[in-house]
């Protein structure tokens, strides 16, 4: 099968990071070698394929590539304006740096404020455009991968164990992705290195699923793991928002590439060298955003 290239996405979002350390290669593969990597990976894959928690199709929403790029662009401009780094987080300043055309990124901003995604917020004196202020909701699901792989980390590493929870707080998850967002723009991406991660995360809700069949293959061969969610089309459909057909053309893809089968709701293979691709995936993102979560305020101890 041929994986999508994703050419039409500006060169910093659509290249491999250039400068990742040897120290950060060397930790990423002690990481995966940790006695409890495996379960802390099966539960952060169980929690990514959790039911969305709105009705609005969040998933379907923000689940693919280019619309998840553009969110998470539009979270580190307001960002870093807040934060005195940046110009007025405008339309026009996302425009320029999003994945899409301008009239695409225009359509999205549309549908982020029918869905309530965006803050109402006011022209500042002189200025041209309103400040585009992405709600709580929004940070949230943009953020929830990344807060879910420091939890991962911490639970591996007992490394920080207050970030987990610490990053629960919407402003703290907004300076998170903010500065993970200025890496990506000035060094490139971590999951181009990783092809058919990238493949599921172009396509609507791929990721999520992929997190779903990665979980099921835990369930079943690592002690202490969350139980695999259900894996029938119905139940998947369901879960992500979307339609059976479009599950069914996802699993029947996946199968005609051997990377994994499901049959009667069951997974009963998968590519083992799927598995390793997304277990360095995995590496790389909990080393990422902890060690930006490094950076960032300490929480106040707990009294």
């Amino acid at each position: 099968m041929k994986l999508e290239a994703h050419a039409d996405l500006p060169i910093s979002v659509r290249r491999p990071a250039q400068r990742l350390s040897e120290s950060f290669m060397r930790r990423a593969a002690s990481l995966r070698l940790a006695p409890g990597f495996k379960p802390a990976v099966a539960r952060y894959c169980h929690r990514m394929a959790a039911k969305p928690p709105v009705v609005w199709p969040i998933y379907k929403l923000f689940d693919r590539f280019e619309r998840y790029v553009a969110a998470y662009l539009l979270i580190h401009n307001y960002y870093a304006w807040r934060e005195g780094q940046g110009p007025s987080p405008t339309l026009a300043a996302l425009q320029k740096i999003t994945p899409s055309s301008a009239r695409q990124t225009a359509g999205f901003v549309a549908a982020l404020k029918a869905g309530r995604f965006l803050e109402s917020t006011v022209e500042p004196a002189g200025g041209r455009g309103k400040p585009l202020k992405p709600a709580a909701v929004m940070v949230e699901e943009i953020g929830r991968s990344g807060r879910l792989f420091v939890s991962a980390l911490d639970e591996i590493e007992t490394w920080r164990p207050a970030w987990a929870i610490a990053l629960t707080d919407v402003d703290r998850l907004g300076v998170l992705l903010q500065r993970s967002a200025a890496f990506v723009l000035g060094d490139g991406t971590l999951i181009h290195p990783f092809q058919r991660v990238l493949h599921f995360a172009g396509r609507d809700c791929g990721y999520p699923l992929l997190t779903a069949i990665i979980g099921a293959h835990y369930a079943a061969t690592v002690k202490e793991c969350p139980q695999a969610v259900p894996l029938s089309l119905r139940a998947l459909a369901a879960r992500f928002q979307v339609s059976r057909a479009h599950v069914g053309n996802l699993l029947d893809e996946a199968r005609q590439a051997n990377w994994f089968v499901i049959e009667a709701g069951s997974l009963i293979h998968l590519e083992n060298d799927l598995l390793v691709e997304f277990e360095n995936w995995a590496c790389w993102q909990m080393l990422h955003y902890g060690e930006i979560a490094a950076t960032l305020e300490q929480p106040a101890s707990p009294a």
